[in-house]
């Protein structure tokens, strides 16, 4: 696109009647579970907060003491002298939490994901995404120069019908706008016959999915051998912010070594590493908080089919209303704030066409009776007549 402001103007004009012109509204937090949006106090049903640790005391004492002691930023990238003792313990426990040698940590998950594919993948090469990927999966794959190739979303058939020849299979453990897994299993068979790097990046599944919240790997049963790069983010069951990948000594050390996106960028600050890792402690601790979730995932699944609101089949707290046009979508939304829930309407370009709908998530800060309101809102909005 050339330098023309009226050209940027009528694209952005050309938005409108296509629904897909996305509003940035100031959201202001009053508590675990409400928000306030535009002097409207509203149920919370859309953040990632999925433990409901983002507001707890002891995750936000931790982060106050470390920047009390160590200041507000870390001054310095990690290789430099940004590199502090609250990061270097919390790497070790999230090696250790995860079952891997090491941990590296990142200040988003997107520059994690830029790492992991970056430093395995080169010209030449191919890269095999699940069309469904997070766009930073994306990215990554197509800055790191090699071929891409995407298959079906979630059928391990067709990726391992396209394996051959790729050095590197990348998909999400849980997906964030559809709420199911990846084949997990079959992937990992078919990665390690077709000598390929498998990379899970688990956001949305740490913490939330597996019997001790390990993730989807745990949920699955699957170890290092089989999936030898994890790719995790903090700001979601956690609470905080930032990202790691854990695997291998080697493979940490080599992404430690020509990652771009760790080598050249300021570390997290300290007191976010603290406060993190506290929330490691506190989900350990509080395994109610992962029961609570998914009794309130069920309760919800089961609500919606008494009602016939129509949801994607997904076991996980992110639980997608279809509705298709990205019309519909903003409609349903309107209606749920009026109602007195918040409840972002998902378009595309971050899902495919006609397939826009509303992404309800749970956390286990919430009660079951905010979720029986959400119901009935839904049941007038979004239910069949």
């Amino acid at each position: 696109m050339k330098r023309d402001i009226a050209t940027l103007e009528a694209a952005l004009a050309g938005l409108d009647p296509q629904h897909l012109k996305r509003r940035r509204r100031t959201v202001d937090t009053v508590d675990e579970t409400n928000v306030a949006v535009e002097g409207r106090r509203l149920v919370d049903f859309c953040s990632n907060d999925y433990l409901g640790l983002a507001r707890h005391p002891e995750i936000a004492a931790a982060m106050s003491e470390a920047a009390l002691r160590y200041g507000s930023g870390s001054r310095a990238s990690h290789l430099v002298t940004g590199h502090g003792r609250e990061h270097q313990m919390l790497e070790e426990a999230l090696a250790t939490f995860t079952g891997r040698d090491r941990a590296l940590l990142f200040s988003t998950g997107y520059m994690a994901n830029l790492a992991a594919i970056g430093v395995l993948a080169t010209r030449g090469e191919t890269v095999l995404l699940d069309r469904l990927n997070h766009a930073s999966l994306i990215d990554a794959a197509l800055l790191s120069g090699a071929r891409v190739s995407r298959f079906a979303h979630a059928d391990a058939g067709a990726a391992e019908r396209d394996m051959e020849g790729a050095s590197v299979v990348a998909t999400d453990g849980v997906f964030s706008m559809d709420g199911d897994l990846a084949p997990l299993p079959d992937l990992a068979r078919a990665a390690l016959a077709h000598q390929a790097w498998l990379i899970v990046d688990d956001a949305h599944g740490l913490g939330v999915m597996g019997p001790t919240g390990r993730g989807t790997l745990e949920h699955f049963g699957l170890d290092e051998s089989q999936v030898p790069v994890l790719v995790g983010t903090l700001g979601k069951a956690f609470g905080s912010a930032g990202a790691f990948v854990a695997g291998s000594a080697s493979f940490i050390e080599w992404l430690m070594q020509k990652a771009r996106s760790y080598i050249y960028t300021t570390a997290m600050p300290q007191a976010v590493a603290a406060a993190t890792r506290k929330a490691l402690e506190v989900s350990e601790r509080e395994p109610w908080r992962r029961e609570r979730v998914h009794a309130l995932t069920a309760r919800f699944r089961a609500g919606a089919a008494q009602l016939d609101i129509p949801l994607l089949d997904s076991i996980t707290p992110i639980q997608p209303i279809p509705l298709g046009s990205s019309e519909a979508a903003l409609h349903a939304h309107e209606a749920l704030m009026a109602r007195g829930f918040w409840v972002v309407a998902i378009r595309p370009p971050t899902v495919p066409k006609d397939s826009a709908r509303l992404r309800v998530t749970l956390s286990a800060a919430h009660t079951e009776s905010q979720v029986d309101a959400l119901l009935d809102a839904l049941a007038s909005t979004v239910a069949p007549p």
